[in-house]
């Protein structure tokens, strides 16, 4: 049995601005809660008792600490048989992430088993089973696997017919992949794994902090003879490392997750709504009245959260709207994420589109194929096209945005 797992979780998170200017990439919302918190239950239902978090940088470290703190809380919170305990990597300045694990195990004294996953992927696996089949290999390391239909932007194995990985590359031309089996980033790692880097050929790597798992670690274990081996994942697997990876992420797992991995209950055909609470029974009959009256239209798939308000002649297509929001009459959300505590004036149109938290907007808005960060307010009569507005920033009424970024300078992390 694997009882710990180590995330490492560094960086800026670029690629997903503006949602990651002043959260770090593990809490931004996906289903109405942090992307890290899914992962951190998934894991304690597969037997995980103690998660490590590799963390750098200010940003990272103080909102994840403020919001796990030690995890007791997921206990209670879930139901779970046994609680699940979070530590903390130092502030070490860790430079990739298997520099940050490497650390955190050595700071923690792991001499046992680990899973390793990464803080911005959502996945469905069950690692007890994963570390099973790693144990019958006699795997010094093994790398879930997944088919992808474009590798651009992953690292890629090539492995014989035992699942052996004979060769890998991070991050190839299409044209030069090995084929289209595509790294995780989810880990399991032997007892005895960071052995390795007493070996002569690997001092440099140690002492130059040359440690990312996919551009160094990976490589030069299968070309020093290391068993590594590649475990065929079945499940989903989404890398939320931009907004269009976010998006679809999200409306995949809209359309085939349970109400129950939702935690939400369906309360007409395709509509899901979560909460417990009287208030949100009453607050689930009154939407339920309005869309079958027809004074709220739905097509596809849609999830709602807690303390919601909807106003009248308002259509939803695929979208996910997170708790305390508010939209007004005549609205329009069409494939899309809504986060919590936004409010949307009347006449307002969302299409292929991420809305931030606390995001203010005015009426007769219509926002395309574009992200709005958080805090930020958008006044009446605007028109967006393939936009980024960066957070607590002000769009004023009348103006039409095409193709561009609003943006203030992103703080040091």
């Amino acid at each position: 049995m694997i009882r710990k797992a180590v995330i490492p979780i560094g960086g800026e998170a670029t690629r997903l601005r503006p949602l990651t200017i002043e959260t770090s990439k593990g809490l931004v919302r996906l289903l109405n809660k942090p992307i890290l918190e899914h992962s951190i239950l998934s894991l304690a239902r597969d037997g995980i008792e103690e998660v490590y978090l590799g963390v750098r940088g200010y940003v990272n470290y103080t909102t994840l600490f403020d919001y796990f703190r030690e995890g007791y809380w997921l206990k209670k919170k879930y139901g779970l048989e046994k609680e699940v305990r979070i530590r903390y990597m130092p502030r070490y300045e860790s430079t990739t992430n298997g520099d940050a694990v490497w650390y955190t195990m050595r700071y923690y004294d792991i001499k046992e088993p680990v899973v390793v996953i990464q803080g911005d992927n959502i996945y469905q696996l069950n690692i007890g089973e994963m570390y099973e089949w790693h144990r019958k290999k006699g795997a010094f390391m093994t790398i879930a696997l997944q088919p992808v239909n474009d590798v651009t932007g992953f690292g890629v194995a090539k492995i014989d017919d035992d699942h052996r990985i004979e060769y890998f590359v991070e991050k190839p031309k299409p044209e030069e992949a090995p084929s289209n089996l595509a790294n995780t980033g989810i880990y399991i790692l032997s007892e005895n794994f960071w052995e390795f880097l007493e070996e002569d050929w690997a001092r440099e790597m140690k002492e130059n902090r040359r440690l990312d798992f996919g551009g160094d670690i990976i490589p030069a274990l299968i070309e020093h003879g290391y068993d590594v081996y590649g475990y065929p994942m079945k499940g989903y697997w989404f890398d939320i490392g931009t907004p269009e990876r976010y998006l679809n992420a999200a409306m995949y797992l809209l359309h085939h997750l349970s109400p129950e991995d939702m935690e939400a209950v369906e309360i007409t055909h395709d509509v899901y709504m979560q909460g417990k609470s009287e208030m949100s029974e009453d607050l689930r009959r009154r939407i339920r009245d309005m869309i079958k009256r027809g004074e709220i239209l739905v097509e596809g798939k849609v999830l709602l959260g807690r303390h919601i308000s909807i106003g009248r002649g308002t259509a939803l297509e695929d979208a996910i709207i997170d708790n305390y929001s508010i939209v007004g009459r005549n609205c329009e959300i069409l494939h899309s994420v809504v986060m919590d505590r936004v409010k949307l004036g009347d006449n307002v149109r969302i299409m292929n589109s991420i809305i931030g938290r606390h995001v203010e907007i005015g009426d007769n808005v219509r926002i395309v194929n574009s992200v709005i960060g958080d805090n930020a307010v958008i006044g009446d009569n605007v028109r967006m096209y393939n936009v980024r507005i960066w957070p607590h920033e002000f769009v004023e009424k009348g103006a039409t945005l095409e193709h561009y970024t609003v943006r203030h300078t992103a703080p040091k992390r």
